[in-house]
Parts: C-alpha cells; sequence; structure tokens
C-alpha cells in the first residue's frame, strides 16, 4: 500500500498571524489555488482509491478539491484534526503571548494545555488514527490523508516507529506530498514534502501583481 499525506493549502489563520490548531478557518482563495495544482499532480501520477480528510474546514476543502479533481470520495474522520490548542485557538500570536505565556521551561509532554490536549495525547491520537485507516484501507493500493502539519508530523512519527517524547519533526509546506509505502513489514519513504506545484500558483500570483 501506498499512502500519500498531504496539507491543506494556505489559510486564514496564515494571513491573520494566529494559532490555528482547532481554530476552523477557511482555505485562502491562495490555499484554493494550491490545492488545485496539488489536485492536478495526486491525479496524473499519485492517483489513489480513496481519501481520508480532517473535519476541519481548511483541510475538509483542500479534500474536497482533491475529491472534484478525481471524482474520489472522500471518508471524513475527527481523529485528524490538528493539535488542540484548547485557550489558543485562534488568538493572535502577540495576544497569546501576552494572556498565556509559556510556563517557564516550557510545557510537559504531559501536561495539556487549558481545554486542549498534551502533546501525549496528541501523538497517542494520531497513532490511534493512523492505525484505524490501515485497518480500514486493507486491500487499497493507494490511499490519500488529508490533515494538518503538526497531525501529519505524528503520522510521520508513526510510521516510522518514532519513541512517543521523539524530538524529531517533519515540516510540510501549504499542500506539501508526503509518499510513503508499506511492503509487508517494510516501510519505505518515497518522498518528503513536495510542493513543486506550487510554482504555477507563484507565478500566477507575480503576473497578477505586475498588472
Amino acid at each position: 500500500m501506498e499512502i500519500l499525506l498531504i496539507r491543506h493549502g494556505e489559510s486564514e489563520g496564515d494571513i491573520l498571524q494566529v494559532h490555528e490548531g482547532r481554530a476552523d478557518l477557511l482555505l485562502t482563495d491562495n490555499g484554493r489555488r494550491q490545492a488545485k495544482e496539488m489536485a492536478k499532480v495526486v491525479k496524473e501520477k499519485y492517483m489513489p482509491e480513496v481519501v481520508w480528510a480532517s473535519t476541519l474546514k481548511r483541510a475538509r476543502e483542500t479534500a474536497e478539491i482533491l475529491s472534484r479533481e478525481t471524482g474520489i470520495s472522500v471518508i471524513e474522520d475527527d481523529g485528524l484534526r490538528e493539535y488542540n490548542n484548547g485557550i489558543l485557538a485562534g488568538l493572535h500570536y502577540a495576544e497569546a503571548k501576552i494572556r498565556y505565556p509559556e510556563p517557564e521551561g516550557g510545557r510537559k509532554p504531559h501536561e495539556a494545555i487549558e481545554e486542549g490536549e498534551s502533546e501525549l495525547e496528541f501523538r497517542f491520537r494520531a497513532q490511534t488514527v493512523f492505525s484505524k485507516i490501515l485497518a480500514e484501507s486493507a486491500g487499497w493500493k493507494r490511499i490519500a490523508i488529508v490533515s494538518h502539519g503538526g497531525m501529519i508530523s505524528n503520522l510521520l512519527r508513526a510510521f516510522l516507529n518514532l519513541p512517543v517524547l521523539s524530538d524529531t519533526y517533519f515540516p510540510t509546506g501549504d499542500t506539501g506530498i508526503h509518499l510513503l509505502r508499506l511492503n509487508g513489514s517494510q516501510k519505505v519513504v518515497m518522498f518528503m514534502n513536495d510542493c513543486g506545484h506550487l510554482a504555477k500558483v507563484e507565478s500566477e500570483k507575480t503576473v497578477a501583481k505586475s498588472y
């Protein structure tokens, strides 16, 4: 089985400079263009048989754009949502620093942010939803998972069997694509964070600004 991990496109939170997490913000127009270019590449090179998606708007809309391009149905799962950042969701970075400063020395892995979850709970949730998706996707040759940067990083840790308290991070750009392969017990990372399709979007933005 091959697994495509895809991050959502640019969201309103990126423009507003706020903590996203569970803040349920939409894609920007630029984010929709990014998703359309990503969908074209996926259809041409990595056509999946099913698309799993987070239920947050920015990921769900990205998955719907992919679905329209490929004709492949979307299965939504709350387990694929981004880190539950509780009281920080939707707050501007500057305001959050003043109202809810980080504890001295940082928050311990088991300590949940107020009204949110801990890093350990987030990793366990990622491990659980990944196991569920793989079990329910048995028999398919290629699946796609559309989610968020933090969740994708944890899904990659789960795939690679990294320790729960691993300090290894996997950044993913807007609509970045990772391709993994499961061949029995063998795990292969085919490529990571491919954002080549964004070149066209950036080119179109440059042309538009010149008029």
